[in-house]
């Protein structure tokens, strides 16, 4: 599989590949407690209930997949393409007794191994900095969902007007700080996060980036800033 990663995939799984066990924890505090309560607001537009099923892409250790097969009694299929993060997931779905209902799978979400509508609902977490073409992975996402299904997104933001400036001086030096108080592999991460944020919304700015929905068949989108920016819930509903 590796040899299909482009650059930009090949990188984003270098770079987490030293952080599974420790990631959740030290992402909650990183974003300054605020990445629980994002994803709370993400699994609160998802309308799947028991006897469903859900698709998390870029499932990561699992924490949303954990949370939907709690919260919404679905059954859950879980992807990623990053064995180190499906191995962690698989040891806390185990954990918390809901291996019957979540499934793993190694999985690039550019390129998903189900057929079209296999899904009454898709979640994805932290993933279109990662992919080379945006609207292509977009349009692949919607492709496995029922007709009138919610697909629904949570990613980090850049905060407007006068939270701009805050939001650039942790991200350049206090980010890049806390991670090397914590480990090499987190120093890493805390360098390059405020720049690929920051990137990504100067390529995609957020009106643009919720055409690329629409221009994917996703209808009724609309997106929530939270956290005065931090961080952006988007969310729809798969075009008949």
């Amino acid at each position: 599989m590796a040899h299909t990663l482009s650059a930009r995939s090949r990188q984003a799984r270098a770079l987490f590949a030293p952080l599974p066990s420790t990631y959740d924890r030290w992402s909650r505090l990183l974003s300054l407690g605020q990445d629980p309560r994002w994803r709370r607001f993400l699994l609160s537009q998802v309308d799947a209930g028991e006897g469903q099923s859900v698709l998390d892409v870029a499932t990561g250790t699992g924490a949303v997949a954990i949370e939907l097969a709690r919260q919404k009694g679905c059954e859950v299929v879980g992807v990623d393409q990053s064995p180190e993060m499906l191995a962690e997931a698989q040891r806390r779905v185990a954990a918390v007794g809901l291996a019957a209902h979540i499934r793993l799978i190694q999985a690039r979400a550019e390129d998903l191994p189900f057929g079209d509508g296999w899904f009454d609902g898709l979640t994805f977490t932290y993933l279109l900095r990662y992919v080379d073409d945006p609207a292509a992975t977009l349009r692949e996402l919607a492709r496995v969902v029922r007709p009138g299904r919610t697909i629904a997104m949570l990613e980090f933001g850049v905060p407007r007007r006068v939270w701009r400036g805050p939001w650039e001086l942790y991200v350049r030096v206090g980010l890049p700080v806390a991670g090397r108080t914590i480990s090499p592999g987190w120093h890493e991460v805390g360098g390059f996060l405020g720049a690929s944020i920051r990137d990504f919304y100067e390529r995609h700015p957020l009106p643009q980036l919720l055409d690329l929905w629409r221009d994917a068949g996703i209808e009724d989108v609309r997106a929530r800033r939270l956290s005065l920016g931090g961080g952006i819930v988007v969310w729809g509903r798969r075009g008949g």
